[in-house]
């Protein structure tokens, strides 16, 4: 059974601030502090070049000393590997710039858009699929929120709101009540959506003040958080996340399938059991986004389907994600079919 806290409960201290304006940034240090070879940073200014490394000490702290194929530090890591140009990984994969309403605001589905409300995440991932996005053209912080808010306003419509970048909790509490306060002004907005990885790498983020934010909001809202392995939950996270649950918050979770990183059965396994376990539903599994520079993740649709085929045989089905591309132009997320699907969650729903 997960404890909830009381929701007079104080969280430490410690200034979330601080202790992302003291991430990681140089290659060369993270090699120092997991005790690598230097050898392996051939190539990583390169790619840090390309896009610049941001890790927190703490999600470092939870990384393996002296292993290079650590499954978190993989994520983080520039390789030379980003450098090579490979068919069929561009810039701009999802073409998002043909989605886009407003500056920073995205309408792929019909009824939800997507909001980018700021260009700065916690942490850069590798395989980032916004790597090359023009934020300094299209982000709609600042002033540039007035053309997207009146964009959503004009279109009733649209009935979802989610909030993403970047990411959108690397926002202050004051500037999230700020644009939160201007939402609530759309009378047809009904559930707000926030996409962040934030709590993972770095839950000092989820301080009161963001937690009386969250308790404040007229909507129902959806936290939908981003871990890939189950080393990234500890117990600071757990704890983040049993005061956001406490807060009437849903949590939910995104993966993105991985090569070296979960792209196998006993790391999707006790992905699953890890996040139920902080009071989060696995969500989504993500095929990777063809983005330029992350080709070395990629994961063949064919192995994909076979991990699910043995995910399904070893979790009950609330505990199996589901299994999604994205693609240019879609109405929605792509399902990955797997051949016996129906069968196979006919059983896996018998084994609840």
């Amino acid at each position: 059974m997960i404890s909830t806290p009381p929701l007079t409960r104080q969280r430490s201290a410690i200034s979330w601030q601080r202790e992302l304006a003291q991430a990681v940034s140089d290659p060369a240090e993270l090699c120092r502090l997991l005790e690598l070879d230097p050898q392996l940073l051939a190539g990583s200014e390169a790619a840090r070049a390309q896009f610049h490394l941001r890790v927190p000490r703490g999600f470092v702290r939870r990384m393996r000393r002296g292993d290079a194929a650590d499954p978190l530090l993989r994520q983080v890591l520039p390789l030379a590997a980003e450098c090579a140009e490979i068919e069929g990984f561009v810039g701009d994969p999802l073409d998002e710039q043909a989605a886009m309403r407003a500056p920073g605001l995205l309408q792929k589905y019909h009824g939800r858009a997507l909001l980018i409300a700021t260009e700065a995440c916690a942490v850069h991932c590798r395989y980032c699929f916004r790597r090359e996005f023009p934020y300094s053209d299209t982000h709609s912080g600042g002033p540039r929120w007035a053309a997207a808010l009146e964009a959503l306003a004009s279109d009733p419509s649209i009935t979802e709101l989610i909030l993403s970048g970047g990411d959108p909790l690397s926002l202050s509490n004051v500037r999230l009540a700020q644009l939160t306060d201007e939402l609530r002004q759309i009378p047809h907005l009904r559930r707000l959506r926030l996409h962040t990885r934030t709590p993972i790498v770095l839950p000092e983020r989820i301080d009161d003040a963001l937690l009386d934010w969250l308790a404040s909001l007229p909507w129902p809202t959806a936290m939908v958080v981003h871990c890939n392995h189950a080393n990234e939950i500890d117990a600071p996270v757990r704890e983040a996340m049993a005061l956001v649950r406490a807060r009437g918050v849903t949590l939910l979770n995104q993966s993105v399938l991985l090569a070296g990183v979960n792209d196998s059965t006993p790391a999707l396994t006790t992905l699953s059991e890890e996040l139920w376990a902080a009071g989060i539903l696995p969500y989504y599994l993500h095929l990777l986004d063809p983005v330029r520079g992350t080709a070395h993740f990629s994961v063949t649709e064919s192995h994909a389907v076979r991990l699910m085929r043995e995910l399904m045989s070893h979790l009950p089905g609330y505990l199996v994600p589901r299994l999604v591309r994205e693609s240019p132009g879609a109405p929605s997320k792509t399902p990955v079919l797997v051949s016996g699907w129906d069968t196979l969650h006919s059983l896996s729903q018998r084994r609840c």
